[in-house]
């Protein structure tokens, strides 16, 4: 590595490092992440307090005594009233709403008929549970009707609770998919945001030289393709010195997590934790146990690992990109029209990720997306907790790096004629002329 190289190398990396913006989110994002879900957690809560009024207009009789209150509904009996006075009372007293049963002479009949008057759309959880109570009644009207023994019915339902185990013997559960949608999820989400702010600070550094016509005093004693490698470099050393502390900071969040909820679960195995969670009436604690020991059985190195491969990857492939167009163009105005090369394959890995690799980790489109380089370095990151063959994670990294050896190439080849293009707007026709030079 050439002295000129390396000096450009440390003057970007101090430059981002020593920038008050880094260090300040580089040490507030995980607290504001945290905060975030504990704010949603705290918003979907914050209506919970609040009693829903139902009133309940029953005609035929068979329903009384089977609404409940809760600690969400309460419900009130207007079935001695007309249908039209309890609608003025409702809209009175200001109440959630009304539920009106009318009298049929068939069950079917009723199931059809039944009606919920409300000022605003009703929530569904609370359709939900009426929906329930009524089915349920009238599904025992059903049986006795057949001349059926309720409590043999009841007594023949089976209860089943499929328990999860891979060839090798390991056990797991049902939850064990959803923390690795979540952690694959959020590992590609975060990557795409990765490279979209550090390669936009490439653009910007190289943008900033060229209208400060800085770039032409540095290229006379460095190379352009020193110079383009330099930032690319620097802000890379940056962003994985972020990633580190990031990393750093989130495992001291997960263990004082694991320390507060996961030692209520009182249970080292899977078959312990899945009776502590049938005998315990409330359910959370044994939730958010059951959740942490399955985040522990993930392959957390490799996915570290190969978070900080596809990171490096990633974002030497698209800011070799940004590099090209911040030399092309005079203002991040003018970079728009070039943006759609970029955000596409992001945003369609993504989709990909979240569509294909949930529904199918090892299928045909998910597999062939996590070996394309524009999209691999989300797609497979969102696979690899599924567990992927080494083989294709191989092929995966290094058609990515034969991909960056390229895109450097063909960005250092637009980047040494930019840099020194001003007050002309450039088209991708004249951009792959550039190459020819």
């Amino acid at each position: 590595m050439s002295s000129n190289l390396q000096l450009i190398i440390k003057r970007e990396f101090i430059s981002r490092v020593r920038n008050r913006t880094f260090v300040v989110m580089t040490f507030l994002s995980p607290l504001i992440v945290v905060g975030m879900i504990g704010l949603i957690g705290w918003l979907t809560t914050l209506n919970s307090d609040e009693v829903k009024e139902v009133v309940v207009v029953d005609e035929t009789k068979l329903f009384i005594g089977d609404f409940e209150n809760t600690k969400e509904v309460a419900y009130l009996d207007y079935s001695s009233f007309d249908l039209d006075v309890a609608k003025d009372s409702v809209i009175s007293k200001k109440l959630y709403g009304l539920l009106y049963i009318p009298n049929k002479t068939s069950n079917n009949d009723l199931a059809k008929s039944i009606q919920f008057y409300a000022e605003e759309s009703p929530n569904f959880s609370v359709l939900n549970k009426i929906e329930r109570i009524i089915s349920n009644k009238l599904t025992e009207q059903n049986y006795k009707n057949e001349g059926l023994n309720l409590e043999v019915i009841e007594r023949s339902k089976a209860k089943i609770n499929i328990q999860i185990e891979n060839f090798s013997g390991e056990k797991t559960s049902k939850i064990s998919n959803y923390v690795k949608m979540g952690f694959g999820g959020l590992a590609g989400y975060l990557l795409m945001m990765f490279i979209i702010i550090y390669g936009n600070m490439v653009m910007r550094s190289v943008i900033e030289e060229k209208t400060n016509r800085i770039i032409e005093i540095i290229i006379s004693s460095v190379k352009p393709m020193q110079l383009m490698l330099g930032k690319i470099l620097g802000t890379s050393f940056a962003g994985i010195l972020q990633f580190l502390i990031w990393v750093f900071l989130g495992g001291i969040i997960m263990m004082i997590g694991y320390g507060i909820f996961g030692s209520s679960l009182e249970a080292n195995t899977l078959e312990e934790a899945t009776k502590l969670l049938e005998a315990n009436h409330e359910g959370m604690m044994a939730n958010i146990g059951e959740f942490f020991l399955e985040v522990s059985k993930l392959p957390m190195l490799e996915l570290v690992l190969s978070f900080f491969i596809y990171f490096v990857g990633g974002y030497f492939l698209y800011s070799a990109i940004y590099a090209a167009i911040g030399a092309a163009v005079d203002s991040e105005t003018d970079s728009q029209q070039f943006m759609l090369p970029i955000i596409l394959p992001l945003m369609l890995g993504i989709y990909v990720g979240f569509f294909a690799v949930i529904e199918n980790p090892h299928g045909t489109v998910s597999t062939v997306f996590s070996m394309i380089p524009l999209t691999s370095p989300i797609v497979m990151l969102m696979r690899i907790p599924f567990g992927v063959p080494w083989w294709q994670i191989l092929v995966s990294i290094s058609l990515l790096i034969g991909s960056i050896i390229f895109m450097v190439w063909f960005a250092g080849k637009i980047y040494r004629i930019g840099i020194l293009m001003y007050g002309k707007k450039p088209s991708y026709k004249e951009l792959f002329k550039w190459l020819k030079y």
